[in-house]
């Protein structure tokens, strides 16, 4: 067991805010490093960051990844086929929880893309994160912000344990199909037209028609073993998402091991500031 850490503020440190949860994996890795975790509301339990004030003072970091298809390096092409982000940019709110909560420290996940988090009387640093870094089997590289009350920022990833070599695992590259003109007739008499197959983290994604669509997918099992889940996660018959759910809400989520990374690093870099 480790000491509590108080600082000047006598707001411990290991008191956390997660917000835009979800399942929060992010926060069940700080929890096994032995922070305490309070969850905000989140749009997947009927909640709305935008009418929720957190308390001043009384929370020593805060920790969340707004939804991030804003800043996926997928959103251009995405965006030409006529999609959009259901919630749109949603870090200016978390940059108002920030502010509202006044916490010792902040980290905030998203998108390759995302910008930094701007806080008033913050100092912030960006940085990318894979958990191939890591050691770790599967490659998901994701861009991180770490901020410290003060004028003096800090490199979280001099913090991190990274691994000496990483995994001899086969990343795909990315590909475009051979034959990007009429496959087939529809039922409508109208060519059915494959633009393209790339391969996103070992999983083909194909568009046809304006339309995105996922080739043959990774089991439910084997995407909760990356992810650093047991395989059974929310297999039981009380859990309630349906299949589609499952996939989409575990393959949101922070990787445990990267996660538990990451608290270890906040606390090293907390205790050093």
């Amino acid at each position: 067991t480790r000491s509590r850490l108080r600082l000047r503020s006598e707001v411990s440190v290991d008191l956390v805010l997660s917000i835009f949860p979800g399942i929060d994996m992010l926060g069940m890795a700080f929890e096994q490093e032995g922070f305490c975790v309070v969850r905000g509301p989140d749009v997947l339990w009927g909640g709305d960051i935008r009418c929720f004030h957190p308390p001043p003072g009384k929370f020593g970091g805060i920790i969340g990844g707004p939804p991030c298809p804003e800043f996926s390096p997928l959103r251009y092409l995405i965006a030409a086929h006529g999609y959009q982000s259901k919630h749109g940019n949603l870090i200016p709110e978390f940059e108002r929880c920030v502010t509202e909560a006044q916490p010792n420290w902040f980290l905030m996940e998203e998108g390759v893309f995302a910008p930094d988090v701007d806080v008033p009387g913050d100092a912030s640093r960006g940085f990318f994160l894979s958990p191939t870094w890591l050691g770790e089997e599967q490659s998901r590289k994701r861009r991180f912000c770490f901020g410290l009350k003060g004028e003096q920022s800090a490199d979280l990833r001099r913090y991190i344990d990274y691994a000496v070599f990483e995994p001899l695992v086969a990343q795909p590259a990315v590909t475009h199909h051979a034959d990007p003109y009429p496959v087939a007739i529809r039922g409508s008499g109208k060519p059915k037209i494959r633009e393209a197959l790339v391969l996103t983290n070992g999983e083909p994604t194909v568009y046809e028609n304006g339309r995105i669509t996922k080739g043959p997918a990774r089991t439910l099992a084997e995407m909760c073993r990356l992810q650093g889940l047991p395989e059974d996660f929310l297999s039981g018959g009380d859990v309630p998402f349906t299949l589609t759910g499952k996939r989409m809400v575990i393959g949101n989520g922070v990787p445990l091991s990267m996660g538990r990374s990451l608290a270890t690093a906040v606390l090293r870099a907390v205790e050093a500031s």
